[in-house]
């Protein structure tokens, strides 16, 4: 309870707040953490799906997955209290910028607008020859057509807009993340394993350039130890005690 007392308190001394957040801010939207018990990794074969080379070469199995796992979680989720909370403290003009792992698109729908999506966004998806988009609920619509889906346009494959496995993240949005976080007073990671890169190098930035680091999981991270402050409670209990 006293961290939580001293990051409110950080908060509401800061002016230039970065968010880092992952997969622990979207579970109890019902979205599985993707290493965690029940996860999407227990489910499909990641090496698979969540490939560029194998998509290629067998799209279906990434459709499939999509059409079983995916879709159906989408579908249900709705921003919970760490999304709205954080929503209040952006609106505050304490919170400059989130940037996520998250590909649900769940910090859009609550309402956050600064937001640098690393992996892409799951809900939108474009033609791989004509580069036409498609929401999601046009592309499960064309789903119950055909599996793979087809584009309406040209008729060839569709991909996620999200970063697969073999592809670089966006050099744009990275070098935009990179600059926020080394002007950052306050950067905050939460429900986020910092163990992906070249993601997990931002808290670092920040750091490295005066930032006070502070992360919020439940599970120990491998950066918990250079951290001005260490919360191991759910992050949407946290946000709710700060805002």
């Amino acid at each position: 309870m006293n961290n939580i007392k001293t990051l409110k308190h950080w908060v509401g001394k800061s002016d230039n707040i970065v968010l880092f957040t992952g997969a622990g801010v979207s579970a109890e939207s019902g979205i599985p953490t993707y290493r965690g018990k029940g996860g999407y990794w227990n489910k499909y074969d990641p090496d698979k799906y969540a490939n560029i080379n194998y998509f290629h070469q067998d799209p279906s199995y990434y459709w499939n997955f999509f059409k079983d796992v995916r879709s159906p979680v989408l579908k249900k989720a709705k921003p919970n209290t760490a999304h709205r909370s954080i929503v209040k403290l952006e609106n505050s003009g304490r919170i400059k910028s989130i940037i996520t792992q998250n590909i649900d698109g769940l910090h859009k729908e609550a309402g956050s607008k600064n937001i640098l999506e690393l992996h892409g966004n799951t809900r939108m998806f474009s033609c791989l020859k004509c580069k036409l988009e498609f929401d999601f609920h046009q592309i499960n619509d064309l789903l119950d057509k055909h599996l793979p889906p087809e584009c309406t346009e040209c008729g060839s494959l569709i991909r996620p807009n999200v970063i697969l496995f073999g592809e670089p993240l966006d050099p744009d949005i990275l070098s935009k993340a990179d600059t926020d976080s080394s002007l950052a007073d306050l950067f905050i990671t939460a429900g986020s394993s910092l163990v992906v890169q070249p993601a997990a190098l931002l808290p670092l930035t920040a750091k490295k350039n005066g930032a006070k680091l502070v992360i919020i999981n439940l599970d120990p991270t491998p950066l918990d130890a250079m951290a001005d402050l260490v919360i191991n409670i759910n992050v949407s209990e946290v946000f709710l005690k700060i805002i």
